[in-house]
């Protein structure tokens, strides 16, 4: 069973790293999904935007 031991932030690499029981690690680029999260939100506006105006695609 797949089991988290321990979950901290790392000011350092500024990433997010899950420890796992099987000895197994997760490092997570805050800076990445904090930039993909604003593409999206972007790309989100635009969409809707262009709907309301009833732009064609």
């Amino acid at each position: 069973m797949k089991r988290l031991l321990s979950c901290e932030f790392n000011m350092d690499t500024v990433r997010v790293e899950l420890k796992f029981s099987y000895g197994s690690m997760v490092a997570i680029d805050t800076i990445a999904v904090k930039n993909e999260v604003a593409d999206n939100m972007y790309h989100l506006t635009i969409l809707s935007t262009m709907t309301r105006l009833h732009t064609p695609l």
